[in-house]
Order: structure tokens, then C-alpha cells, then sequence
């Protein structure tokens, strides 16, 4: 149960490393990126199609850009990432079983 919630976290994080990098040297083609993040191709592709679809960025003859939705998705994402722990920690049964003890 728990392995897939590591997976997408890990999916994540790369997408949001490919956006970064997207940010940070705009624009930027795919080989660029898989260089520097040592991801293959086809794994920073599918980023850029996520990021894409989540109008985060878009394709230009360049390379990828971001979008005027990027700067709000970025100031809203430490607040996000932030509740999610609480959530995730509130979820431990350690802490439970330590109360009732």
C-alpha cells in the first residue's frame, strides 16, 4: 500500500526537478535534461507531458518554457508540500499506539 505512495512521490519529485531545471534555463530541450539529470529521455519526456497538461509549461522551438501559471503554482507549492506532511504525519500509528501507552 504504501510502495505506491513512494512511487508517485518519487514521480514528483522529478517532475518537479524537470520543472525546475525548466524555470532556472528556459528555454530547454529534453537531451539537455536528461544529461544533467541523468534521467532517461523518455522519463523527462513524460514530465514535460505532465507539466504540459498542468499548463506549467509549454513547448517552444527552443525548448520548453514556462507558462504565466508557473510563478503561482510555485508560490503555492512549499504550503502544499507543508500540509501534506502534517497529513502524512498525523497517518503514523507509532505515535498512536505511544499515546494510548
Amino acid at each position: 500500500m504504501i510502495d505506491r505512495l513512494e512511487k508517485e512521490v518519487d514521480m514528483l519529485e522529478r517532475h518537479l526537478q524537470v520543472l525546475r531545471m525548466v524555470i532556472e534555463n528556459e528555454p530547454i530541450g529534453i537531451v539537455k535534461m536528461s544529461n544533467e539529470t541523468g534521467y532517461p529521455h523518455h522519463k523527462v519526456r513524460y514530465s514535460l507531458r505532465v507539466l504540459e497538461e498542468e499548463n506549467l509549461i509549454e513547448p517552444s522551438s527552443q525548448g520548453a518554457i514556462t507558462t504565466e501559471e508557473t510563478d503561482e503554482f510555485v508560490a503555492d507549492l512549499d504550503e502544499k508540500v507543508d500540509h501534506t506532511i502534517e497529513k502524512l504525519e498525523g497517518m503514523k500509528i507509532d505515535d498512536a499506539a505511544e499515546v494510548e501507552n
